[in-house]
């Protein structure tokens, strides 16, 4: 009889989801299990505090940072000439523009999406992408657990609207294979349990977007 053909895991794969949702800690675990080479998004940028502190006109240096910086990391990867090389990044380059339609004034837009469209045609798609959701008021105590004084200036209002832009992007991503998983209801940082279960499903292929609905064993915080 011939052999069930095995499934072969991407080689590429980006996690993402609004701000204290557990995408870097996934991406360290994944990347752990398959030996990958791990992309964490940026921490440093000279002018977030700026921008947190509400300066007028801090927002477009600040974007404009974040999407050269991601483009020169994406860039580096070379996976063309690294055929075996997988890699899990804990960001996906298409969010960038997400921030600047929230963040950016109509001119300050146009100026953006000029680097934007340069930059996007050279880099490399995921194979898959993992959307990690939870609801505003979940990464609200997460925030609170985690404690980063930058962080106490983000108003409920404005993680709000983070949180509707990233399902709205979502619902339209197409551009790879996508898994949607909810985390709202679980801790697969500190609940083994959690991890098991969603390390299971991982092991399973994608195709098109698929969601994942854990069984909730603990409330996430």
């Amino acid at each position: 009889m011939p052999r069930t053909p095995q499934f072969e895991p991407p080689r590429y794969i980006a996690i993402e989801g609004p701000i204290r949702v557990g995408k870097s800690s996934l991406a360290g675990i994944l990347a752990q299990r398959m030996n990958a080479v791990l992309l964490r998004d940026l921490e440093a940028n000279p002018f977030l505090e700026s921008f947190y502190k509400d300066k007028p006109g801090a927002a477009l240096p600040a974007q404009l940072y974040f999407l050269v910086e991601r483009y020169r990391q994406l860039r580096e990867l070379d996976l063309a000439a690294n055929a075996s090389r997988a890699v899990v990044s804990d960001y996906l380059f298409e969010k960038d523009r997400l921030f600047a339609y929230l963040n950016l004034s109509d001119v300050e837009l146009e100026l953006y999406n000029r680097y934007y469209e340069l930059f996007a045609e050279q880099i490399p798609l995921p194979d898959l992408v993992i959307y990690l959701q939870a609801k505003p008021e979940t990464l609200r105590r997460r925030m609170e657990k985690k404690n980063v004084p930058m962080e106490h200036r983000i108003s409920d209002e404005y993680l709000e609207e983070v949180v509707k832009a990233y399902e709205h992007f979502f619902f339209h991503y197409r551009s790879s294979s996508l898994l949607v998983v909810d985390t709202s209801e679980i801790d697969f940082i500190d609940r083994n349990e959690d991890l098991q279960e969603l390390l299971h499903r991982l092991s399973q292929p994608v195709k098109g977007t698929q969601y994942f609905l854990p069984l909730g064993s603990a409330s996430a915080d």
